[in-house]
């Protein structure tokens, strides 16, 4: 039986880059590869970016309420196999869709490789992460350092230069002066102290 996999870290660990790895490496071997990502997403559009300069197209957009499990038993008509399917963003997906790939891995027998944040930048869960720390079947934290030399664990927002601490929970980096720095946890209540 296959699994479900979710590998989480903060902002900046490397997550595209190690999708797209993980496509790289199926690909050579000649095997069937499907990589999504939410539409929510609007970094990018239909493209995948990495900070090291790798960039490749998805295969499917994901929309709010869109069934993954029905997407992917028509895709497979096309196809005689897949044999991986890899998510970026997944923290932006519908626990019911998080479901769904559940279900695609053990049903349809194809390992599915999630890649995302765990928590937003109030510390708070999304709800497609929440849903896999609760039913994956293999969780692996991507670390990251802060610019202090700790490990980060948190995602800051900057918008305009200044660190926030309030507004809505998505908020895509690089859009509209939105950005997001990578933090451990005294740094984050170091910011956040200062604007209290």
């Amino acid at each position: 039986m296959s699994k479900l996999y979710f590998r989480y870290g903060a902002m900046n660990s490397g997550k595209s880059t190690h999708l797209m790895q993980v496509a790289y490496n199926y690909e050579e071997r000649g095997m069937k590869v499907v990589i999504l990502k939410p539409a929510t997403d609007k970094k990018g559009g239909d493209r995948l970016f990495s900070r090291l300069g790798v960039n490749r197209n998805v295969d499917m957009l994901i929309e709010k309420g869109d069934n993954i499990f029905n997407k992917i038993e028509e895709q497979m008509l096309g196809y005689s196999e897949i044999h991986c399917m890899l998510i970026d963003e997944v923290q932006f997906m519908e626990a019911i869709q998080i479901d769904q790939l559940f279900e695609i891995a053990v049903k349809l027998d194809i390992p599915v490789i999630c890649y995302g944040l765990r928590t937003d930048f109030l510390m708070e869960g999304f709800e497609g992460s929440t849903r896999l720390l609760l039913i994956a079947h293999s969780i692996e934290e991507m670390k990251t350092i802060c610019k202090c030399g700790n490990k980060a664990v948190v995602n800051a927002r900057i918008i305009n230069g200044k660190f926030v601490f309030k507004g809505d929970q998505i908020a895509i980096d690089n859009v509209n002066d939105v950005e997001y720095e990578s933090l451990c946890g005294k740094c984050y209540f170091k910011y956040k102290d200062k604007k209290s």
